[in-house]
């Protein structure tokens, strides 16, 4: 781990040449080709975490369009998409239902409680006219009373993207068993894996026995729906996401201020465009044969350093970065507070989703974060005043300016 007054700065502006500071300086390149990997590649910015594992640059990939293309699908579904209504997962219901109508299905979308809430003034539920445009029907209530929020209409597949213990999922979970439902989907998290050695997690690792998700997956698996799946994401990015992640970052960048990071830096994690995620779980709904009784880690197919994924967003943003390492302890801050992202190894492998489904990721931070920096842009936010008051407290513990000079560069 890099002591805690280490300091970088990459400059990331074509053609600008300046001294460097006398302080602890490191640079981010990428790893050279190989055929396998070894401990040293895990300083590697990016690694593929899916046979083949010897290409390393990122290709033009499909973006997820605003336009709906409606295609005929074989076997028409009835979807009935119980949706929380704040945190990160919120937008995976929204490109789920997106996806579904553009493949012809029908869907609902069961938003926890009020159209009125304040919470509904909030992306992705702002968007929720784009649904019904697309032939989509909307409804909120309790899911404790989906029976009585439905109000008699059938479905053949229920996704629970809301609960997140068994006291939560329970009710929806029971009434699709009683109403006959023939697929019920439920989204988990990856987070549930226990601390390994061995990394990337895949489907079968152990799992914390205490935690909410785990007893929602095995009290699905138990009611012998006809097809039932559970799907683990990790941290993801997407229009209409209302939890910081990318944002983070820009938030610093385009102020000229450090990026403060705990640890070294190297830490490898799993960052999937939201668009990943509900490609699959499409896959699932349109072959519940084979994606019956299984557990899918719903991720992209690459892990990126969170120091590789601060220099991609000062990419995307034509701005030049500035990281300072810290040890949490020694700045006085709680790391879960300072940071958004976890201070350890922690990504996973789609391995049965390509295997079971078929699937493909279309990840690309590259490109992706240059769309999410427009918006970011376009919604006014690099203008916002926001408060950095855990920042400011580590940057002083290292004895650090909170604006380094520009012309600082590697």
């Amino acid at each position: 781990m890099a002591t805690s007054t280490s300091f970088s700065t990459f400059s990331l502006l074509p053609q600008r040449k300046s001294p460097r500071l006398s302080t602890v300086i490191c640079s981010l390149s990428p790893l050279p080709s190989v055929s396998h990997i070894s401990q040293s590649s895990l300083s590697s910015q990016f690694l593929s975490i899916s046979q083949p594992l010897n290409k390393y640059s990122f290709s033009k990939r499909p973006q997820f369009s605003s336009k709906f293309v409606v295609k005929a699908s074989a076997d028409k579904k009835k979807v009935l998409i119980v949706n929380t209504n704040s945190g990160g997962h919120a937008v995976i219901g929204f490109y789920f239902a997106k996806e579904l109508l553009a493949s012809g299905h029908e869907v609902t979308v069961l938003t926890v409680g009020e159209e009125a809430s304040s919470k509904m003034k909030k992306p992705p539920f702002t968007r929720f006219s784009e649904l019904v445009s697309a032939g989509g029907k909307t409804i909120w209530g309790e899911p404790s009373e989906v029976e009585k929020v439905v109000d008699g209409a059938t479905f053949d597949v229920v996704l629970d993207n809301n609960g997140k213990d068994l006291d939560a999922v329970k009710p929806v979970a029971d009434w699709a068993k009683s109403a006959s439902i023939s697929q019920f989907l439920f989204i988990s998290s990856a987070g549930i894996y226990k601390t390994s050695d061995e990394i990337p997690h895949v489907e079968g690792d152990p799992v914390k026995e205490d935690a909410g998700h785990v007893a929602v997956e095995k009290y699905i698996s138990s009611l012998s729906f006809p097809s039932w799946a559970a799907f683990r994401p990790q941290y993801m990015i997407g229009s209409g996401n209302n939890k910081d992640c990318e944002e983070w970052f820009f938030d610093r960048i385009v102020r000229n201020r450090p990026v403060p990071i705990p640890g070294s830096g190297m830490q490898l994690t799993s960052i999937s465009h939201v668009r990943d995620l509900s490609s699959m779980l499409t896959l699932a709904v349109e072959k519940p044969e084979a994606a019956c009784c299984k557990i899918f880690n719903c991720v992209c197919d690459r892990a990126v350093t969170l120091n590789g994924l601060a220099k991609l967003c000062a990419q995307a943003a034509g701005c030049e970065l500035k990281i300072v390492y810290y040890d949490p302890k020694e700045a006085g801050v709680d790391a879960k507070k300072a940071f958004p992202f976890r201070n350890m190894h922690f990504y996973a492998e789609p391995r049965a989703a390509k295997e079971s489904l078929g699937w493909t990721s279309t990840t690309n931070l590259p490109e992706d974060l240059k769309e999410r920096f427009a918006e970011y842009v376009s919604i006014g936010r690099d203008k916002k005043e926001i408060s950095f008051e855990l920042d400011d407290k580590i940057l002083n513990s290292l004895k650090v300016s909170s604006s380094v000079p520009a012309s600082v560069t590697v």
